[in-house]
Parts: C-alpha cells; structure tokens; sequence
C-alpha cells in the first residue's frame, strides 16, 4: 500500500490582518503588501522545500532521512561482524601494500545510498502502521519498487510467506534482507525472500500454476 501523504496549503495572507478602519492608511497598506509578495515567494518556497526533502520519504534528502530514521527507530548504518578466517597480509599485523589490512578482525560498519536508505525506511514505515496481510504487502511492493520490476509476496499456508523480486536487488538492500528482520510480515509469520531474474511460465501477475504455486523454480 502507498504512502498517504497528505497535501498543504502554504498560502498566508497577511492583508486579512488589515482592520478595516486602515484601508485608507496608503503606508501600512504598502508594507504589509510588500511583505505579502515577500511571503508568496519565500515562504512557499521553504515549506515547498521542506515537504520534497523531509516530510517525503520518497524524495527525502540525506537530512530528511537521518530525521526519519531517528522518528522510525531504523539506523541507516549498517554493521558487519569481524571476519572468521585468517586475515592475509605481511608481518605481524597482515599489512597490505598501502599499510591496511586486506580484511577486518573487528568489524566494520558502512552507510547505506540515499535510495537503498529510502527503501529501508518506506519499508520500517509499512512494518509499523500498514495492515501486513498479503494483498496490501504486495500494494505496497508495486508502490517501493516501482522504478525496478514486478515484485510480490506469497502465502506459503504453513506460518511462512516468501517474498520474490523479478529484478536484481542491489548488494546493500541484499544484506539487510539477509541480516536484519525488515521485509513487513505478520506477527509470528516467518518470512523469506528469492530473486527470479529469468520469467516463470504461468497464470496471471504472480505465474501461478495449478495449485496456485510457481511451474519453475528459480
């Protein structure tokens, strides 16, 4: 399901504060005009602003996002843990050519692109407010990846549901998939994901098959 993002009306009109006994005063009258045109440009203009890189999650900046994730409870830095195989390099401290190490002992953490970070947070949003029943997650899939391909969830009637995305997923959203719980499930739902590049044969938009499963493992 889409977001609902409600519309505003950022007009001020700052004459609505003239009584009527000033119409005749030519010099407030004047200012506070001047102040009108001064409102219709900047004033929109910054709440305009405003609403396109914060209020929006789906055109919000890097600052607007940082806000979200702060509201949403969802970090956009990702950790990884150290590495558990032997670290390759010279000496004692597995230097590389530029004096690094060729892999990380401690752990590493890294920041996610600002779309990769747009999609984490619409899909913490859905978590938390939408309804999480299989006809609204896959609403809200065609709405988060419409700019990729066709992506959608399935009942398995067993606690599980898989999730399948027909394009390839970047390698940042494939870790969080892999290692944090945010594809929207319901309560006590396992949930688990594939990635078809190639099409599958079968009925309508989900090619199902008879007994409304896929023809073709991918």
């Amino acid at each position: 399901m889409a977001e609902t993002i409600q519309q505003f009306d950022y007009n001020v009109d700052l004459l609505k504060a003239l009584l009527w006994q000033y119409n005749e005063a030519t010099n407030l009258q004047a200012l506070l005009e001047a102040k009108q045109q001064w409102y219709n440009v900047n004033q929109t203009e910054f709440w305009e602003n405003w609403y396109r890189d914060v209020f929006d999650l789906r055109t919000a900046t890097p600052f607007g996002l940082a806000v979200w994730s702060i509201i949403l409870g969802q970090p956009l830095f990702v950790s990884k843990g150290p590495d558990n195989k032997p670290t390759w390099g010279f000496g004692a401290f597995y230097v590389n050519f530029e004096r690094g190490n060729f892999s990380s002992q401690t752990g590493s953490s890294f920041k996610l692109g600002t779309e990769s970070a747009r999609i984490l947070l619409r899909l913490r949003y859905y978590q938390l407010t939408g309804a999480c029943t299989v006809p609204s997650i896959n609403r809200m899939l065609a709405d988060v990846f419409a700019g990729y391909g066709l992506a959608f969830v399935i009942d398995n009637h067993d606690m599980t549901q898989l999730y399948t995305f027909t394009f390839a997923l970047p390698s940042d959203l494939v870790f969080l998939f892999n290692n944090f719980d945010i594809l929207p499930r319901p309560a006590g739902v396992g949930s688990s994901y594939n990635v078809i590049i190639n099409e599958s044969w079968g009925f309508d938009e989900f090619h199902e098959n008879f007994d409304n499963g896929n023809f073709s493992e991918q």
